[in-house]
């Protein structure tokens, strides 16, 4: 069985190339788990009510604080698996 890193970079290759675009909230969740997957807590500044879509991604990840990277990349792959399966 391959290992975690394997497994979350082999669903990020297919969440690109998913046959049904998922619902925004999805979307965020995604870009979510993986930011904090590969990047750990959010950080920088929150964008300015100005920009919609970099506040919601920011927000979103924020949501995810205190989450280990291990835990998001597991929650990642069974997301996306679970919309290839959809």
């Amino acid at each position: 069985m391959p290992d975690l890193q394997t497994q979350f970079e082999q669903a990020a290759k297919t969440a690109q190339r998913l046959s049904k675009r998922p619902d925004n909230n999805t979307l965020l969740q995604l870009y979510a788990l993986y930011k904090q997957a590969t990047a750990g807590d959010v950080s920088g500044k929150r964008p300015g009510f100005t920009d919609f879509v970099g506040r919601a991604k920011y927000d979103a990840w924020a949501k995810m604080k205190g989450v280990s990277k291990e835990t998001a990349m597991q929650q990642y792959i069974e997301l996306v698996n679970k919309l290839q399966n959809a």
